[in-house]
């Protein structure tokens, strides 16, 4: 016994020493990563800046040192954040050190396919051309019809000469889980509002609706129609003709690219450093400086502005639950909404809303702080990829509504999705359970015997009803919050309504959307709108100390990244899967996450 207790009493003081030691060692690694971020580079002239976009794009990236830590490689990589990426952009324009830019890319990664944030980062180069220098784009391994799309607005656009552009068009696939859940003895509960609000088919069904199938053609088309048009203009290829080549598909070489007018020419990586040297003015034994956008960051000095009036960007990103932070939008915001509203040196405010939704309840609390905003300030909502359900109802009550034309947006409808799993409980687990009440209805939903969200009983009917009442209730609400937003009728509304998913382009025509624009027209409509001509901008939630960060999200960012390395792209699709069975209360969500190759 005294030997088991003294290896017992080893073993525990040998895991907390190494957990300490692992603990410091990771502070010492942030606080490394910190004083990198901190230095500065040399821009020399004659530098091209170098955009690959081979992280994903959030709308602005976080602080936190560890947020992109892979304990299993022991490495690190730090997105860059929309905004980031059209300030150094626009900074380019005028820097004497810039000869140009250099589009270094395969594919562009950013939440519900990114058209928006490509529609973005296409308009920020189309103003940088108009300085007279330079873009150059080149794809070593091929480029999707997305990176594509972004690609060809370059003055020149090459490729390997081995690797091509699959052009297909674009299609979406919904999985179908009824029978599954059946073998397991699980059995969706569904309470919803509007034919349109698909989020629980694949639960309920298993082929996608007549409603569902005819929303996502539309929105699709719309999508597929930007693009060719966005192409179009660019390379001088009739819409028409882009389609032919879609229509009769086949996997096109390099040669047939450059001579159908895709392509300025199929090159390898040498002839195009060597190009790069000629479009600088440099011979070719001279060295090509390039500096990628953190290292053009690090070689700028930013402007200290002294204005006094402020433009408040707010940015609203995630999924909507219950905890602000790690990705997500918790109520926390509706106080970020609220101390800019009574900053009296914040004369606008830019809502920045990039997020499919979730929780009805959260959406309302921040719903009633912009409305208590925009009615004394000047309130702007700007559209990401995505401002859908949830998404919709913490914009609707803004002044005006700006969306790209690629934006998906809409889906105006709330659901409630339960499990009840008495057959995988008692007959295929046999785990049995009683309850002990003090009211006829105390154990409303059943109970949840294990830890995962399957209730051990079925809903009774009337208890059916009473979930379903709440979810029209909760629908009405919803409309109400966009027809006096929007200055429509409820009827007007619901035909509108019903859960449908609209892209920018259609949400223009019905009067969700006002005027089309990305985050940086945004800020001008509102600094025009506010009377601002000296103002600078205040980015909220302000952004934790890096040392704070670690403590906080130390463990969620491991686990985080643990995950999206075993998972890979299956970890965007289980993170949306998650959010659908674990938020609580009622949901506003856009019924699916969007991919484009």
């Amino acid at each position: 016994m005294k030997s088991f207790l003294k290896y017992t009493l080893a073993t525990i003081v040998g895991i907390v020493v190494v957990n300490v030691a692992l603990f410091f060692i990771l502070i010492g690694f942030a606080g490394a990563m910190i004083g990198l971020s901190q230095q500065t580079y040399d821009v020399k002239d004659n530098t091209i800046l170098h955009l690959t976009f081979s992280e994903s794009i959030p709308d602005r990236a976080s602080a936190n040192p560890l947020g992109n830590f892979n304990p299993l490689t022991m490495s690190t990589s730090k997105p860059t954040g929309l905004n980031q990426i059209l300030a150094q952009i626009k900074q380019a324009k005028t820097d004497s050190r810039i000869c140009g830019i250099y589009l270094d890319i395969n594919d562009i990664l950013s939440n519900f396919g990114g058209l928006a944030t490509i529609d973005e980062i296409r308009a920020a180069l189309l103003d940088f051309k108009e300085s007279g220098k330079f873009i150059y784009s080149y794809s070593l391994m091929g480029y999707s019809q997305k990176s594509y799309y972004l690609a060809c607005v370059a003055d020149s656009v090459f490729v390997n000469p081995e690797s091509t552009l699959q052009l297909a068009g674009l299609s979406a696939t919904v999985s179908f889980y009824k029978e599954t859940l059946e073998k397991l003895g699980v059995r969706p509960e569904i309470f919803r509002v509007g034919k349109f609000k698909s989020a629980v088919e694949p639960f309920t069904s298993m082929e996608m609706s007549d409603a569902n199938r005819e929303q996502m053609q539309r929105y699709l088309s719309s999508q597929w129609g930007n693009m060719v048009a966005g192409i179009s203009d660019a390379r001088g290829i009739s819409a028409q003709r882009i389609n032919e080549l879609v229509d009769n598909f086949k996997i096109y070489t390099t040669k047939e690219f450059v001579q159908e007018g895709f392509f300025d020419g199929a090159i390898y990586k040498h002839e195009m450093i060597e190009k790069l040297k000629r479009a600088c003015g440099l011979t070719a034994e001279e060295d090509l400086r390039m500096a990628s956008l953190s290292e053009y960051a690090q070689g700028n000095v930013p402007e200290v502005s002294t204005a006094t009036d402020k433009v408040a960007v707010i940015f609203a990103e995630g999924n909507i639950g219950v905890q602000q932070g790690g990705g997500g939008i918790g109520p926390d915001l509706a106080e970020t909404i609220r101390q800019a509203r009574e900053d009296k040196d914040v004369k606008a405010i830019v809502l920045r809303v990039n997020s499919g939704g979730g929780s009805a309840l959260t959406s309302d609390i921040i719903w009633k702080e912009v409305q208590l905003a925009a009615r004394e300030k000047v309130l702007i909502a700007s559209m990401g990829n995505v401002a859908a359900s949830g998404g919709y109802y913490i914009s609707c009550a803004a002044d005006t509504i700006m969306a790209e034309p690629t934006t998906l947006t809409g889906s105006i409808g709330i659901f409630g999705l339960t499990m009840s799993g008495e057959e995988l409980i008692k007959d295929k687990i046999g785990l049995a359970t009683s309850t002990v009440k003090t009211n006829e209805h105390s154990d409303f939903g059943g109970g949840y015997p294990l830890p995962i969200p399957v209730s051990d009983r079925p809903m009774t009917e009337y208890e059916k009803g009473v979930m379903q009442a709440h979810i029209e209730q909760g629908y009405d609400t919803f409309l109400s919050r966009v027809s006096e937003g929007r200055g429509m009728s409820k009827e007007d509304v619901h035909e509108i309504a019903q859960g449908r998913v609209w892209t920018g382009e259609d949400a223009m025509k019905i009067g969700l959307v006002d005027v089309f624009g990305g985050l940086e027209d945004a800020v001008r409509l509102a600094a025009e709108k506010a009377g601002l001509e000296n103002y600078r901008i205040a980015e909220l939630p302000a952004q934790k100390n890096p040392f704070e960060l670690i403590l906080n999200n130390l463990s969620a960012s491991v686990k985080e990244n643990v995950l999206r390395t075993e998972l890979g792209g299956w970890y965007e699709w289980y993170q949306n899967h998650k959010a659908l069975l674990t938020t609580q209360g009622v949901m506003a969500r856009i019924p699916y996450d969007i991919v484009f190759n």
